[in-house]
């Protein structure tokens, strides 16, 4: 069982975005949906769905909050894995495109034959990328983290944190900003990636100029089999007091989290829709 799940928070939309979700990759379904009654938001679709493979959480809890680039989903092409990743790669780009934005354009970059960043119609931030064949094999989806504003210059910082407070946790690989490479600091992490419960994140600094950072619009929600674990990411994690409610919590670096127990997936798939207040 994948043990971190990205948990995607959106108005009314996530049944519907999660359907179309899943006509975008292969190996892709919704494999739950429960509506949850009488929480401070109304009632509330919660979808469970995967791409690629790769589970995903979703809920419509009301216009509380906007997706931002300071999370995004990098998507592998990886021509060694998938003799049809060229095409796959501008098929997924055109798709996700349609009602979105590009905010940096498909096309040849230093670091990829063929790599795109782009927000899709529900404000989603995706990264498309043409995995270097003979590169070290990485999964198809994996989570990044945009150090910005206030954190920005803390991403090597924030992942050593975490590397520390998961197990089967490993640094990949580092690039850094050079000198010259202004507003971006030299030594800064241009590019990291990093293993925590055995699955693949990314993470990276902007010292440019942007109006967002993180927020709860996507929260990492970590499944905990006892209680012990469940006290011993809150104690490890939690740092905004004012933040905490109902399993959720906020890091010292803005990033959110929902620690929760395993039980909560059968108690979701067994039909108990009331949802605990905090």
């Amino acid at each position: 069982m994948q043990r971190i799940v990205p948990y995607l928070w959106f108005d009314k939309e996530a049944k519907e975005a999660a359907e179309w979700y899943t006509t975008l990759f292969p190996d892709s379904a919704i494999t739950n949906v429960t509506t949850l009654h009488d929480t401070p938001s109304g009632d509330c679709d919660v979808v469970s769905f995967q791409l690629w493979g790769y589970s995903f959480a979703a809920i419509s809890a009301g216009p509380l909050f906007k997706f931002t680039p300071a999370i995004s989903f990098m998507v592998n092409f990886d021509p060694s894995q998938d003799k049809d990743a060229k095409a796959r790669i501008d098929a997924a780009w055109a798709k996700l495109s349609e009602g979105g934005k590009a905010l940096m354009p498909i096309g040849k970059y230093p670091f990829s034959e063929r790599y795109g960043w782009v927000q899709d119609k529900y404000g989603l931030s995706w990264q498309l990328i043409l995995t270097n064949p003979e590169g070290e094999e990485r999964p198809l989806i994996i989570p990044s983290l945009m150090f910005a504003g206030n954190v920005s210059g803390k991403a090597e910082e924030a992942t050593d944190f975490y590397l520390s407070i998961f197990k089967n946790s490993k640094r990949g690989a580092i690039a850094r900003y050079s000198a010259g490479q202004t507003p971006d600091k030299e030594g800064t992490v241009m590019f990291t990636d990093y293993l925590l419960e055995g699955q693949w994140f990314a993470a990276m600094d902007s010292a440019r100029v942007h109006n967002f950072t993180f927020n709860e619009a996507i929260s990492l929600l970590v499944r905990c089999e006892t209680q012990a674990e469940i006290d011993y990411f809150w104690e490890k994690l939690s740092a905004v007091p004012e933040a905490e409610q109902c399993g959720w919590l906020k890091d010292k670096y803005g990033v959110s989290w929902q620690i929760v127990p395993t039980a909560m997936d059968e108690m979701l798939r067994g039909g108990d829709k009331k949802k605990p207040r905090g």
